[in-house]
């Protein structure tokens, strides 16, 4: 997605996609866990920047070959 085409989502928006609350998105801008963007007083959050964030914390599942191929 261009930067142009990156719609810029609201700290309550944010915390929509995430179903979270907005103190949590807070939290992540202050800890510059996620790229946002400051706008004279107003922060905004990329909606690509969201989406990395979840991908990021995305865990795949452990599956019976992977269990197996253990050594224990």
């Amino acid at each position: 997605m261009t930067a142009l085409h990156d719609p810029l989502l609201t700290v309550d928006q944010a915390a929509s996609r995430l179903a979270t609350g907005t103190r949590f998105v807070r939290r992540l801008i202050a800890e510059r866990r996620v790229e946002f963007v400051h706008i004279g007083r107003h922060v905004r959050i990329p909606a690509s920047a969201v989406e990395a964030f979840i991908q990021e914390g995305t865990v795949a599942p452990v599956t019976a070959a992977s269990v197996m191929g253990r050594a224990a």
